[in-house]
């Protein structure tokens, strides 16, 4: 029963780091543009930070994808 209860509990612990948040689908024309605006301000911050860091490390790899390139 422990062991049930123990494997129960790690993979409803599991499961939750993996989901993603909920974000409903805007409904007017509005929150359309709202969204596509923070969505353009969220790439224009990625493509700043890209440009700032050092182009051999690890991290520019995995979060700045060159131009041209097929996107992981």
């Amino acid at each position: 029963m422990i062991r049930l209860t123990a494997l129960v509990l790690a993979t409803l612990t599991l499961g939750a780091c993996a989901a993603q948040p909920y974000e409903p689908l805007p409904v007017s024309a509005y929150q359309w543009q709202q969204r596509q605006e923070r969505i353009e301000r969220e790439e224009a911050e990625r493509l700043r930070r890209c440009e700032a860091m050092d182009k051999q490390s690890e991290r520019y790899a995995r979060e700045c994808p060159r131009a041209g390139g097929a996107q992981q």
